[in-house]
């Protein structure tokens, strides 16, 4: 059986335009629709902050692989000062280790209420 390849909403307002080319004010709607779409996909690369969130995590990342050890996030600020408290907050660091956890890169463990992190073979 042969798969069936899903159109995008770009793709489908082209073939709706072969068919009304007769309608004016029906090809200027498409046409400012396929506009709208053009830019919404172009808008969607990654800002500052994300950016710097991913050089982070890549650093976090390294830290945990190279250690080989279990931190807390508090633990892990205090073992490596480029992430200090001074630097970066709880917080923040906490959402990071999360994003890592979620993409399957770093390990959470709870033991008596205390989340620790670790990387998987490590």
């Amino acid at each position: 059986m042969a798969e069936i390849k899903k159109l995008t909403k770009k793709e489908k307002f082209a073939m709706i335009k072969e068919y009304i080319a007769d309608n004016d004010m029906l090809m200027e709607f498409i046409d400012n629709e396929i506009n709208l779409l053009t830019k919404k996909a172009s808008s969607t690369s990654k800002n500052k902050n994300q950016v710097e969130n991913e050089n982070l995590k890549a650093r976090i990342l390294e830290l945990l692989t190279n250690s080989k050890n279990q931190y807390t996030i508090t633990e892990f600020q205090n073992a490596f000062e480029e992430f200090a408290v001074s630097k970066y907050t709880n917080q923040k660091l906490s959402a990071l280790f999360t994003q890592l956890v979620n993409e399957k890169k770093v390990i959470k463990i709870v033991d008596k209420k205390k989340s620790y992190f670790m990387v998987e073979n490590a």
